[in-house]
């Protein structure tokens, strides 16, 4: 479970507010989707819950483990695929895969049997020789998910995760989405990609301009947006209705 508490962060450079006062609970066992225009707070958000921003005021819980308190052990709980798949292009892919290992204490057969799996899954276990440099970006987003599923976490965290992908890997993606939530596992998303978020989401959050203005189911969405006319809309469509609004 991913948890935010009334959380502000202000980048000097502009001197706005990228997220303004977001409190969000992300329970296990949900595919739970976020969504937002671009430049609303949504990679900002996501970099706090992960620990990769401190933020001005607030805090982050990853399960019962206080971020800002204690950051080594909530980030171990922690898988998370980047927006932007920068890796060590130096490295072979498998020296970076053992590399996570290593950070994660991973026991090698326990990491030898999930990089199997996964690898095979998008297709990039002959690939595994292979210097990261030398990579596509649909390549290295590839490598960024097996990666963050090498040590089983608890709570994985996407940012844009599809962006790259093939449709074969896209839809390996999704499953294993699937397939961790139900084994109770908490799953949280950013994506552009509304067609997607309607089919997969459990529930979800639409931020803009630094705020929450919905959190809840698509029925939720739906029947709040009935009497302007949304009830029966597509989430795109009641997307763009909703932050129109804002």
């Amino acid at each position: 479970m991913i948890r935010l508490e009334n959380v502000s962060k202000t980048y000097a450079k502009s001197g706005r507010k990228a997220v303004d006062g977001l409190s969000l609970s992300i329970p296990d066992g949900k595919i739970f989707g976020f969504l937002g225009p671009n430049g609303a707070g949504k990679t900002t958000t996501i970099r706090i819950a992960c620990g990769a921003l401190q933020p001005d005021q607030g805090e982050a819980w990853i399960d019962k483990v206080n971020m800002g308190s204690d950051p080594m052990v909530a980030k171990r709980r922690i898988g998370l695929v980047h927006d932007n798949p920068e890796l060590f292009n130096k490295l072979k892919a498998h020296e970076y895969l053992d590399f996570i290992g290593d950070v994660f204490e991973v026991p090698q057969g326990e990491r030898r049997s999930r990089v199997e799996e996964f690898a095979a899954r998008f297709e990039i276990a002959d690939m595994l020789g292979s210097s990261i440099g030398a990579m596509s970006r649909g390549m290295k987003q590839k490598l960024c998910v097996v990666a963050s599923l090498i040590h089983d976490p608890a709570n994985w965290i996407l940012d844009e995760p599809m962006v790259g992908l093939d449709p074969q890997a896209s839809f390996q993606l999704k499953e294993i989405m699937r397939e961790r939530t139900q084994g109770g596992k908490c799953v949280f998303f950013s994506t552009h990609v509304m067609e997607v978020a309607e089919r997969l989401c459990d529930r979800l959050a639409i931020i803009a301009r630094g705020k929450i203005i919905f959190d809840g189911n698509l029925g939720e969405l739906r029947a709040l947006r009935e009497g302007a006319g949304g009830g029966d809309q597509s989430l795109e469509r009641l997307f763009l209705d909703m932050v129109a609004d804002v």
